[in-house]
């Protein structure tokens, strides 16, 4: 047994880490999904193993208990919401890690409209403002599973349940002008619209030049008589 102050590493390192591509590829994931850092994207990627790991396992078995192993399992991961309920083993083997991410806490915050961007969707969950099916989540890469996905809001001690908060994001489909009528603020005047002549007219006028003015010297004062 190790020391529990020192616990084991839960993700595991690419053979090659210094490839561009394999680079530039992660660079995307972490700013599209919101992510710290790259630890959390080699947890979804060791995540994302051993699936497959347990997938191929299953193909090796035998005919009568691969049967029950693989319908305990595929049940398993559609009720996770990673598989649809009708996916066989192959399809596990098709899944990549964006699959697993698209089920994090975080991205479905993002992704049914309670916040702006992704980032500010890991904001509202790490300061406890959203809950699941009515607990509090802190946790931005929490898995959702396909019956909770419905059950995702706004906590309702939260500040950010009032939907007049400046925090929270616009309702889909409306305009900003439509919003700002609805809050009874006055919208901005419309400024007259200026013929296309009026406006040659201005274009083609030369600028005032000023004329230059010298500077007055002071007068010399008289000499002082002897």
């Amino acid at each position: 047994m190790g020391d529990p102050r020192k616990p084991k590493k839960a993700f595991a390192t690419p053979r090659h880490p210094w490839r561009k591509d394999q680079l530039e590829e992660e660079l995307h994931l972490v700013g599209d999904y919101g992510l710290r850092n790259k630890r959390e994207l080699r947890r979804h990627e060791t995540d994302l193993s051993q699936i497959r790991g347990i997938a191929r396992t299953l193909l090796g078995e035998e005919e009568e208990q691969r049967a029950q192993l693989e319908r305990q399992y595929l049940t398993s991961l559609a009720r996770q919401g990673i598989l649809p309920e009708s996916a066989t083993v192959d399809n596990i083997l098709d899944l990549n890690v964006k699959d697993l991410m698209e089920r994090r806490l975080q991205t479905l915050v993002y992704r049914s409209g309670l916040a702006k961007s992704i980032y500010q969707a890991r904001q509202f969950v790490i300061h406890g403002h959203i809950s699941v099916a009515g607990d509090v989540v802190t946790v931005p890469s929490y898995v959702v599973r396909r019956d909770q996905e419905s059950r995702i809001a706004f906590h309702q001690t939260s500040p950010l349940s009032n939907p007049q908060h400046p925090a929270r994001a616009a309702p889909a489909g409306k305009r900003v002008a439509r919003i700002i009528e609805e809050a009874g603020v006055p919208a901005a005047p419309t400024l007259p619209e200026v013929s296309p002549e009026v406006r040659e007219e201005v274009q083609a006028e030369q600028p005032l030049v000023m004329p230059e003015t010298e500077e007055e010297t002071p007068a010399e004062a008289p000499e002082e008589k002897q």
